[in-house]
């Protein structure tokens, strides 16, 4: 059984809350350095590191060749704008669109640009292509969704934390309940312009959809002339066993939205990757970003597409997933979990009541020195770097163990 231990940085703790806005509700600990799957404190004491920073740290911390790309870039350009070409832009867009077996690439910076930039492109293709009426294009998304915290998507999120008190709220979006595949069947008409949807809902607690749910979206949105548009920001870049997690059921979406793991940790990168016919829609002007593509994040995204490209981190999430899942379902059977699910390297996991919330569980596990996070009261997400070796794996399940046994 580990040493249990308080974690420092108290101060450090109390000046944040001072003077930072109230948007976070952190774990008591002040992280100083990381290497891999760990994570030290800034009174030395280590933790295994089970969230990767809601997967953007799918390749661990400081990744060797992640850290060498980006100090590279760092001695040659970081920033130029989109008003000039730089060297790393055209290798960036043609291999990230290669990926996905896709054509072109529309860069931004964060998940929630990349799904704005989404809900613009299906739009405009509505009207363009599809040829739906002026300002009637509308999406279908799932409840349950998490898909960022800007105003246009906090207003089809049915999240009261994230919801109340930012209206008015955009229209044009219709919500069905994850999985159902008849009410999606009925939601989509011919205004409809696109399906967007997470393949396994992460926030919500890791959902993975029923059988042939992905395929149907799929046949649904072809028949029916609608874009599908599969959120890949979380589950996408091998965190399920795959490079995607659509490929579970041999889908191909008619655009991905990614974002995380493709900054490899180091820098904030996202992206929209469709065909030409549905990228092309845009014109100069109509769309942009400062910083979507810039030199320095091209330069990292560019060393976190050659290393998928291997299959090794894609090999290693379904391989240790196995373990980890397999592992976690047998602790079902002592009464402290009402339920596992998940694929690959990702877990949700519902603890019972009697035992305590997920956040208290949380804090019982970080003062075992494993971190993991809460969602929705009672679960906790586990999401560790692809790095991860399997005996990391058993020493966090033991803690786990230890936990749930005092409870």
């Amino acid at each position: 059984m580990s040493e249990q231990f308080v974690p420092g940085g108290a101060a450090l703790m109390a000046a944040a809350e001072v003077s930072s806005a109230p948007t976070y509700r952190p774990l008591p600990v002040v992280v100083a350095s990381g290497e891999g799957a760990w994570l030290t404190d800034v009174d030395g004491h280590r933790y295994l590191d089970l969230l990767s920073g809601y997967s953007a740290l799918n390749f661990g911390h400081r990744h060797p060749r992640l850290i060498a790309a980006a100090k590279d870039q760092l001695d040659r350009v970081t920033l130029t704008s989109r008003a000039f070409h730089h060297h790393r832009f055209a290798d960036f867009c043609s291999e990230l669109a290669e990926l996905c077996a896709k054509d072109m690439v529309l860069p931004m910076n964060t998940g929630a640009e990349a799904v704005e930039t989404a809900i613009k492109t299906a739009r405009r293709w509505g009207y363009q292509v599809k040829g739906v009426p002026a300002d009637q294009a509308r999406i279908v998304v799932a409840a349950g969704n998490f898909h960022g915290r800007t105003t246009t998507i906090v207003g089809f999120s049915d999240d009261p934390a994230a919801r109340e008190g930012f209206g008015p709220y955009a229209p044009g979006f219709d919500v069905v309940p994850f999985g159902d595949v008849a009410a999606l069947a009925d939601a989509v008409n011919d205004r409809t312009v696109a399906v967007l949807l997470e393949p396994i809902q992460g926030e919500a607690g890791v959902l993975v959809p029923p059988a042939g749910y992905l395929a149907a979206v799929r046949r649904i949105t072809a028949e029916r002339g609608a874009l599908f548009i599969a959120d890949e920001i979380q589950s996408g870049l091998g965190r399920t066993g795959t490079t995607f997690a659509c490929e579970h059921e041999g889908v191909v979406p008619d655009m991905y939205v990614l974002g995380k793991a493709l900054g490899g940790g180091v820098v904030p990168v996202s992206a929209v990757v469709a065909s030409r016919e549905v990228l092309g829609v845009f014109t100069p002007g109509s769309h942009g970003s400062t910083f979507g593509g810039n030199p320095l994040a091209c330069a990292v995204a560019l060393e976190v597409i050659a290393m998928l490209r291997t299959g090794e981190y894609q090999r290693r999430a379904a391989e240790l997933g196995d373990h980890l899942l397999r592992e976690l379902s047998s602790l079902s059977g002592s009464g402290a979990i009402t339920a596992v699910r998940g694929r690959g390297l990702w877990a949700g996991i519902d603890i019972a009541p009697r035992f305590g919330s997920g956040r208290e569980v949380a804090e019982a596990l970080l003062r075992r020195g494993v971190l993991v996070k809460d969602t929705h009261g009672s679960t906790i997400r586990i999401a560790p770097p692809l790095v991860i070796e399997k005996d990391e794996i058993n020493h966090a399940l033991a803690q786990f163990r230890a936990v749930l046994s005092d409870g």
